[in-house]
């Protein structure tokens, strides 16, 4: 479990996070939505140790994130940001470099971290890419081989920041049956997520932003609801069946 305790954190002196205090259970998924600007990123950068926080605490099982070295996080806590350069580096390549906080210098992979990748590979499909520069694929391509690095860091906590932005449908659903099998075998997975439909249909609890303030965080069908999520985006949503008990949300303005 990870654990935010009365954390407010920004950049250059401006405070983005005002006082959040809020726990990420093991063996499950958290959407963190909100409107541009609310602090979304912001929390994930701060949870995973990119940024110090101007207070409070970050704690993994019980202990601060800030006391524990490099290696030790990125052994514990992985993060996919949403936007990144497009390396040139071969698909196998990238993927190892999700072993890299394993690894002692100078960073040669034993037999187990290439059994690990490999599996990586399998598991998302992607062994006949593994020797493609990662610029020749497309941008569903190149998301699924960067899951693939988060599996084969092998992390208890997971953040994605936007995971599923700019795929088309196909790629989307790929990822987010990645998102289930991460869940399934045990991590935390914390992802900022624009699509609300998404947020509320695959979610074990959906954590509301509005001006760096949590509005409200619960299931989502509590999350619904409170109607917070119509008064925060000012839209209306309404709950559809789709069948076999299965829903999805529509939302107008």
């Amino acid at each position: 479990m990870i654990r935010l305790d009365s954390v407010s954190s920004g950049y250059g002196g401006v405070k983005i996070l005002k006082n959040i205090s809020l726990s990420f259970e093991s063996g499950s998924i958290i959407s963190i939505i909100g409107k541009n600007g609310c602090g979304k990123t912001t929390l994930l950068k701060t949870a995973s140790k990119l940024i110090e926080p101007y207070s409070g605490d970050i704690l993994l099982n019980g202990k601060s994130i800030f006391n524990m070295s490099g290696k030790e996080t990125a052994r514990q806590i992985s993060y996919l940001p949403q936007s990144r350069d497009i390396p040139n580096i071969k698909v196998y390549d990238l993927v190892m470099h999700g072993r890299f906080p394993y690894l002692g210098f100078p960073r040669i992979p034993a037999k187990h971290d290439k059994i690990i990748v490999k599996e990586a590979l399998g598991r998302l499909g992607l062994i006949n890419y593994k020797d493609k520069n990662i610029m020749e694929l497309s941008g569903g391509e190149r998301q699924k081989v960067y899951m693939a690095m988060v599996l084969a860091q092998d992390t208890d906590v997971v953040f994605l920041d936007e995971p599923t932005t700019y795929l088309d449908i196909n790629h989307q659903l790929e990822i987010l049956e990645i998102v289930k099998y991460l869940k399934k075998i045990g991590k935390a997975i914390i992802m900022v997520i624009h699509d609300l439909n998404i947020a509320l249909t695959y979610s074990d609890k959906v954590c509301l932003m509005d001006k760096g303030e949590i509005v409200i965080y619960d299931s989502p069908q509590d999350v619904y609801e409170s109607r917070e999520i119509e008064r925060v985006f000012d839209v209306r949503c309404q709950e559809a069946y789709i069948g076999r008990g299965q829903k999805q949300y529509v939302f107008s303005i």
